[in-house]
């Protein structure tokens, strides 16, 4: 039995009908750039999220982008992030001229540690980047003491967190501002690409508005050099749809991931740690192998997909050689022995015994 990653196509085809008819009122009316399915989508998003504005863009790394400029980081700034983590999300750092200092990970949920965040501080250190690595939030009681104490923003990347809650509190409303991706294996995915930028502050929310779209607020007057980085109108569609059944996804989601850790259980994998103070959307089921590389070769024979998220921490790619090169022990560690295991709402309990049984396998 195959089993890949994720499955896109089963998911289409559970809400087929719906998407193609609402596809096709689209192209009728023909309001393709920030048409009203864009305009609905935002206000259906801050809705869920609790939040006062949700502004779509381009993608995810624009989302970060647009959050960091419109937040004032720029050139001689520096932002505290984790290595561990998908390099958009220093990237951006690095598009508005700033620094990204890297910081160690806690072992057990893969998220910054706050105590690495503090002794990082430096008079240059201007904002927080937390990542919600994996769907399940980040300490950020304690990250938005700090940030207060110190006179810093928190900007969350949200990228792989969307519907996750902490404290009861969605992610994506908890920071100064915050950036969403819909990259299609997202657990709110469109069929493109897609982003979005959250806050409650109506300065923030202007300026994001105005640099995704050429730097205009008004049409043909241009207030700053700004970005073409809007959504598209179709995307929005498929993503107005999905918005409606995120909360089934990702309590499918935490079933599949239940189902694992009781399957794997007594084993010698590090299975997720699920903290009870927060909710775990599992965007990844990401265990810890000492044997990782020979595990992921069974695994593969049995056709069963696997993944490593991620082999080479930021803090050691080419990109960013002319950074500082921390000693960052849990990072490396948790590289050297990660690996995914396919997680979707569409998963069978057939499938989920199959995965079980290729890892328990040799």
């Amino acid at each position: 039995m195959k089993i890949p990653m994720v499955d896109l196509k089963g998911q289409y085809l559970s809400l087929k009908s719906e998407i193609d008819a609402a596809l096709l009122d689209a192209l009728a009316e023909t309001r393709f750039i920030l048409g009203p399915n864009v305009q609905a989508f935002e206000a259906e998003a801050a809705e869920y999220l609790g939040v006062d504005h949700a502004i779509s863009c381009a993608n995810g790394t624009e989302a970060l982008h647009l959050a960091l400029l419109a937040a004032g980081i720029g050139p001689g700034d520096e932002v505290i992030t984790p290595a561990f983590t998908f390099i958009a999300t220093a990237e951006a750092i690095r598009y508005v001229g700033a620094t990204p200092v890297f910081v160690d990970i806690q072992p057990d949920t893969f998220n910054i540690d706050p105590a690495a965040i503090e002794a990082a501080i430096t008079h240059r250190t201007r904002a927080i980047l937390p990542v919600h690595l994996f769907g399940q939030p980040a300490d950020m009681d304690e990250i938005a003491a700090l940030a207060e104490t110190r006179g810093l923003l928190v900007i969350e990347d949200c990228a792989q967190s969307f519907g996750s809650r902490y404290r009861g509190k969605p992610t994506g409303g908890i920071g100064s501002c915050a950036a969403f991706s819909f990259f299609p294996s997202k657990n709110l995915g469109c069929y493109g690409d897609g982003g979005m930028v959250t806050t409650d502050d109506d300065e923030i929310a202007a300026r994001v508005r105005m640099l995704r779209n050429h730097g205009s607020s008004q049409q043909y007057y241009h207030d700053v050099i700004g970005f073409n980085s809007r959504l598209d109108e179709l995307q929005a569609v498929i993503l107005r749809i999905k918005l409606k059944h995120i909360d089934d996804y990702n309590a499918r989601r935490r079933e599949v991931a239940e189902t694992y850790n009781r399957l794997l259980a007594g084993g010698a994998l590090q299975t997720p740690v699920i903290r009870d103070d927060r909710d775990h959307v599992f965007h990844q089921y990401t265990v810890l192998a000492d044997d990782r590389d020979a595990l992921r070769e069974r695994i593969l024979a049995r056709e069963v997909a696997c993944a490593i998220y991620y082999p080479v921490p930021l803090h050691r790619q080419k990109a960013f050689a002319d950074t500082a090169q921390p000693e960052l022990p849990v990072t490396e560690a948790t590289a050297r022995r990660c690996l995914s295991l396919p997680i979707y709402p569409e998963l069978t309990e057939q499938q989920i015994e199959t995965v079980g049984a290729a890892v328990l396998a040799g």
